[in-house]
């Protein structure tokens, strides 16, 4: 059953569900209001009974039956009138319904009119007694048969019924045609989505020309598609780009060997050996370059503080081991962040390693820190004004950049390292040398006294 089918059922169940509900509040009103024009009839009758007594005084006037009333209910129209003159007694009535005591006491004016209802000979009665007006004693009786207000009553329970199954079916085949309106932009997203899904290609514009919940969803799932299918094009570039500098050190490694493996009492074997180690250097740095560019990208699977400012310090003794021939100077004022300890640390190394890469043998790194701003500078010779904007793109190196060793993807670590941290990575316009720039949120909250590990 498809959305349409059922926003038309429940289109229809809701109105005649209403209809109903109109017909149990409605049928009832309407009967207690024809029995209530029932007893006020009954009421109107009895007080013409002093009239029908003069009419029939006056129609047996100089006869023997000069005086009586008939026994006999009179007839006016559907109303029967039944005057009981004084005594009335309590008992079985061969003309009309059986008196009661209670029909006594209203007699002799102790107790009030009141209204029953009575069987006389098959026939169900509304019975309305009353004291005659004017004469103590004696009792007037109207009764009408309960029958009366039946056909009505059926006619409007039929009415009721009919409109309630006419007006579920108007209101489902309502439901349903507005449901194919309302649902147009649903059935135009799902045969995009089903398109995509196909031909696979996330490029396909997806339909959102409406400002409602259909339409933000559309807008939602258009934002998904264009995520998807950068982060799908980002992937594919990183294959290809991996694919294109592992070929290089691969090649390398595999002539390299080749030759060594001819003849390995040649004089040259052991260049070739160490030419063959390096590329494997090359290879396994590239290699752990890509991993942790992808691990990067990734929500960190341990974060807490970070002293930023220690973490510096460390990652500079390390350099000042490898590199003596550079100088390193340090202006770390305390730094509390909140990151992946071993992201942030691989952020700042590669910073590092790049001031040590372009400094010249007695050149100087600068290395400060400050209120979540890391900066690490150089005396190299600098980023040309055309390569700024591609410095921490993956696999980028400039023509002078190719005579270093390298594989291009360490500064876009950094970049990554900064964007899942929400910070940012930059390159500081300087003029002489490279300086390069990594800020990071810094935590609200900073822990006291600072404390320097021995």
């Amino acid at each position: 059953m498809n959305l349409r089918t059922r926003l038309a059922i429940a289109g229809g169940s809701i109105a005649a569900g209403a209809l109903v509900l109109v017909s149990v509040v409605l049928y009832p009103a309407v009967e207690a209001s024809l029995r209530g024009q029932i007893d006020r009839s009954l009421v109107a009758a009895a007080g013409q009974a002093p009239d029908v007594a003069k009419a029939i005084k006056e129609k047996f006037r100089g006869t023997s039956n000069e005086g009586a009333f008939p026994a006999v209910p009179l007839g006016i129209g559907s109303t029967q009138l039944q005057i009981v003159p004084d005594p009335v007694r309590a008992g079985p009535s061969a003309q009309f319904v059986d008196l009661t005591d209670r029909d006594v006491t209203v007699a002799n004016g102790t107790a009030a009119a009141y209204f029953r209802n009575a069987v006389y000979d098959g026939v169900a009665y509304r019975v309305y007694t009353a004291p005659f007006p004017g004469a103590p004693g004696t009792l007037v009786r109207t009764a009408i048969p309960q029958s009366d207000p039946a056909p009505t009553l059926r006619q409007l329970a039929w009415l009721l019924a009919a409109s309630t199954v006419a007006a579920g079916l108007l209101a489902a085949l309502a439901s349903r045609l507005a449901a194919r309106r309302v649902l147009r932009p649903v059935r135009r997203l799902t045969e995009t989505v089903e398109m995509i899904r196909t031909t696979g290609d996330l490029a396909i514009p997806i339909p959102a020309d409406s400002q409602d919940e259909i339409g933000r969803l559309g807008s939602a799932f258009a934002g998904m598609t264009a995520a998807l299918d950068e982060s799908v094009g980002a992937q594919r570039r990183l294959v290809a780009d991996a694919s294109h500098e592992l070929r290089t050190p691969l090649t390398s490694l595999t002539v390299n060997l080749e030759l060594l493996a001819e003849d390995l009492a040649d004089r040259q074997a052991p260049h070739l050996a160490a030419e063959a180690l390096d590329q494997a250097g090359e290879l396994r740095a590239l290699i752990n370059d890509l991993v942790d560019l992808a691990r990067y990208g990734q929500p960190a699977f341990h974060t807490e503080d970070v002293r930023l400012d220690l973490v510096a310090e460390r990652v500079a003794a390390r350099a000042t081991r490898r590199a003596a021939q550079i100088g390193f100077d340090l202006t770390c004022a305390p730094t509390l962040v909140h990151g992946d300890p071993d992201a942030l640390e691989r952020a700042v190394a590669n910073l590092v390693d790049n001031a040590v890469k372009w400094s010249p043998s007695g050149g100087r790194v600068l290395i400060s820190v400050k209120e979540g701003t890391l900066d690490v500078a150089d005396t190299g010779p600098g980023i040309p004004d055309s390569d700024l904007k591609f410095v921490f793109d993956r696999f980028y190196r400039s023509p002078a950049a190719r005579a270093h060793p390298g594989s291009g993807l360490g500064l876009a670590i950094v970049r990554q390292v900064a964007e899942a941290h929400g910070g940012t990575a930059e390159v500081v316009p300087c003029h002489s040398g490279a300086l390069l720039r990594l800020k990071l949120p810094v935590c609200s909250e900073h822990a006291e006294p600072w404390a320097t590990p021995s």
